[in-house]
């Protein structure tokens, strides 16, 4: 039998030669000095020679402990040599499939039952909060633990229905992950009850006073943040359009010329059935304020170059992450909106302290226009031909005096560009 000293002093010579051990296990010495364990067996009549791995790296012990499980393997029926290739191409496919690429195949299998607004907050979300953590990793290996830290970076910061939202995406990536055989078992199924109960109310929560929306306004632009964000909110404010629909909003989609500027929202982006999707009647036409167009003008500058207004801080070619004006809320005077105000409130907050001003100030079909600039779901052909242009003038009336009332006494949008720009 070989001893570890004969290997080690074992040198190179002018031709490979073999230095042998027991039950077919040998040291091959090459030419160059490198020295192999390799293993002769005999599997269906015919001889076959299986490498163990290198010396040092593989110790005279190690060598004949996988001398032994190979023999094993044999008396067993199995070929050790097909078993070493196979588990090589299980580990090489562990380590192409990693939480990520399995998390894009996905997202690429159920985008076309998805729209499009739908579909770019998934893998956004996905890409801000999981990808980082744990997308480089083998899916195979993404444990019940690691999936929890990552998610409790994601509560950590406030957003616990975010939280929720992204295990729930997380579970579908784990699902389809197993039914490819690429792992067993979803940690995301584990973790559920772990996560910090979901706020009790349902509703999304909204400032409903004037004095609170303008003072909320004036706390959230005094935080230190991009100028980016804050405009984002700024806009959402003026237009009260839904808040995905603000942060897929793209350059192309502005009529900023004349006297009636719009921002023209394509069905693709609206809240609708996706078979109404890529139908152009249900476009929805936001009149724009003189404040929105101020807004929307100061990110010219900034964002003008690129498809969308407001972009990723990460791939500028991408929108705005889904909790980026939510944080900037939640950050406002030392947390003190935090449950009490979301970027989605400001939609209640136009419905109600309209149709207060409606009551006192406005005609009597102020309540149809208020609920059509609110673009509430209409999904009968006819009736959305005819409300893209109907109370133009007045929609356009109603949005001003919806930008004079909450922007009284703030600055200009121009103003906002003096913050940092990360």
């Amino acid at each position: 039998m070989l001893t570890d000293t004969q290997a080690r002093k074992a040198k190179a010579a002018e031709k490979p030669y073999k230095l042998a051990d027991s039950g077919g296990l040998f040291l091959l010495v090459s030419t160059t000095g490198n020295r192999s364990w390799r293993l002769k067996y005999r599997y269906a009549s015919k001889e076959k020679l299986l490498t163990i791995g290198t010396y040092p790296d593989v110790s005279l012990i190690a060598a004949r402990a996988a001398r032994d499980t190979a023999k094993a393997a044999l008396r067993a029926g199995r070929d050790p040599g097909a078993e070493k290739k196979q588990a090589a191409a299980a580990r090489a496919i562990s380590a192409s499939n990693t939480f990520e690429a399995c998390a894009r195949s996905w997202h690429e299998l159920n985008k076309p039952r998805w729209g499009e607004v739908h579909a770019g907050n998934v893998i956004d979300s996905l890409d801000a909060d999981l990808f980082p953590h744990i997308g480089a990793m083998p899916i195979r290996d993404v444990t019940e633990a690691l999936l929890l830290d990552a998610l409790r970076k994601i509560e950590n910061r406030g957003a616990i229905e975010t939280a929720h939202r992204i295990r729930q995406r997380a579970s579908g990536v784990f699902a389809y992950a197993a039914a490819a055989g690429l792992r067993t078992g979803d940690p995301a199924a584990v973790v559920k009850s772990l996560l910090k109960p979901k706020p009790i109310s349902s509703k999304q929560p909204a400032l409903t006073t004037l004095a609170e929306v303008r003072q909320m306004l004036r706390d959230v632009e005094a935080e230190a943040a991009s100028p980016i964000t804050k405009l984002a909110h700024r806009l959402l404010a003026l237009t009260a359009v839904r808040s995905a629909v603000q942060r897929q909003a793209k350059w192309t989609e502005m009529e900023l010329e004349g006297a009636s500027p719009v921002w023209r929202i394509p069905p693709a982006a609206m809240k609708l059935k996706l078979k109404l999707k890529d139908d152009i009647q249900f476009e929805h036409i936001v009149p724009l304020s003189t404040q929105a167009v101020e807004a929307i003008e100061a990110m010219r500058d900034l964002t003008g170059h690129l498809p969308y207004l407001f972009p990723n801080d990460r791939h500028a070619h991408r929108p705005m992450s889904e909790n980026a004006v939510r944080s900037l809320i939640i950050r406002a005077a030392g947390g003190i909106y935090h449950y009490r105000h979301c970027p989605h409130g400001w939609r209640s907050s136009f419905a109600t302290l309209m149709n207060e001003w409606r009551r006192r100030d406005g005609r009597p079909d102020d309540r149809e226009v208020i609920n059509l600039m609110l673009a509430h779901v209409v999904e009968d052909k006819v009736e959305g031909a005819y409300n893209r242009a109907a109370h133009s003038e007045r929609r356009r009336e109603l949005a001003q005096i919806w930008a004079d009332m909450i922007m009284d006494g703030m600055p200009p949008a121009s103003s906002l560009l003096e913050g940092p720009r990360n």
